[in-house]
């Protein structure tokens, strides 16, 4: 066990990573009623299971809605997230900021339901400016200070990124990929919004890599793109863990049920990770935090935030985590 009154990890490391963005490794969309009802509960079933809320669950107007009919889903959406289990992880994306549906969706749903809700999903963001008209909208609902996220769909707005990404009240990136193929008037191919294409065209590598960038930059979230293919789940597990290792994703859209538990695993580090993690800050902690040998290596603040940072996804994939970091995960005393 760790000794409890020594400073905990996350005032002694925070340093360079003060304020980053921290969320759970999966971002599950549904804009259909009944699976919007079988997500939540699927949500609450799954952080009984794991002990922490392992994925948020956003429910979906952009596409959900059918057209003529967007006031009908968004209080549909509001109703879903009044009723959420205490503790759930409920967003909701809203019509893009130049929809006519943008203003209504925003000042009902948040108007009525933004206690209960963890972020707003704003699609289609273009500049800074889309950014401010939606924090604008979202204010004048009464829910100051709710977070946005954002998603990145075209040339342009990779271009803008680090700019959006600045905004204090962005939480995340979010990489649209099947539009931003399209924004490219037929210069990609189809195939690049598949899991084979989406690594190796370059416009759309180095979308991605820019997004990620842009994030991290302003130690916000970067999340990956959607996998079409959603009952191919070796597929889903090749996308999440490329994105995870390769490409610098911390956070994943699922588009199905069955994608969930694959995200989770692509994105949870292995156990072996998990316990030199472990014990290497616990040998920090115990030396307050000055500079120490470990297996040969000399270790200090930069690289225990590292193995902290480790230790954190481990904790919000629901991986198990040995006993002497456990304490570390428990809930504050009020």
């Amino acid at each position: 066990m760790i000794d409890t009154t020594a400073l905990h990890p996350r005032q002694a490391l925070l340093g360079a990573q003060a304020g980053a963005v921290v969320l759970p490794v999966c971002d599950h969309y549904s804009g259909v009623e009944a699976r919007m009802k079988k997500s939540l509960q699927l949500q609450a079933e799954m952080t009984e299971e794991f002990g922490t809320c392992v994925f948020d669950v956003t429910l979906d107007c952009e596409d959900g809605a059918a057209a003529g009919a967007e006031a009908e889903h968004a209080d549909l959406v509001t109703g879903l997230a009044l009723a959420a289990a205490p503790g759930a992880r409920v967003a909701v994306r809203v019509h893009p900021v130049d929809h006519p549906a943008f203003e209504a969706d925003v000042a009902h749903i948040v108007g009525r339901a933004g206690q209960r809700l963890c972020h707003v999903m704003i699609p289609k963001v273009e500049t800074l400016a889309d950014v401010e008209r939606a924090v604008a909208a979202v204010d004048a609902a009464g829910a100051t200070g709710l977070p946005l996220q954002v998603l990145i769909e075209s040339p342009g707005a990779v271009r803008r990124a680090f700019e959006i990404a600045a905004h204090p009240r962005v939480q995340s990136l979010s990489f649209g990929l099947m539009d931003f193929v399209s924004a490219h008037a037929g210069a990609i191919p189809a195939a690049g919004m598949g899991v084979a294409g989406q690594f190796s065209h370059p416009l759309v590598v180095r979308a991605k890599l820019e997004i990620a960038s842009a994030a991290h930059a302003s130690g916000k979230v970067p999340s990956h793109c959607v996998v079409t293919e959603f009952s191919d789940l070796a597929a889903v597990t090749q996308a999440a863990r490329r994105a995870a290792r390769e490409f610098g994703y911390t956070r994943m859209w699922s588009i199905h049920p069955a994608q969930i538990r694959p995200v989770l695993e692509a994105f949870a580090p292995d156990p072996s990770e998990v316990e030199t993690a472990a014990l290497i800050v616990a040998a920090a902690q115990a030396a307050d935090w000055a500079p120490i040998a470990f297996g040969g290596h000399l270790h200090d603040r930069a690289s225990y935030r590292h193995f902290w940072q480790v230790l954190e996804r481990a904790h919000r994939t629901g991986r198990p985590l040995p006993p002497q970091a456990r304490d570390w995960f428990q809930p504050v005393a009020a």
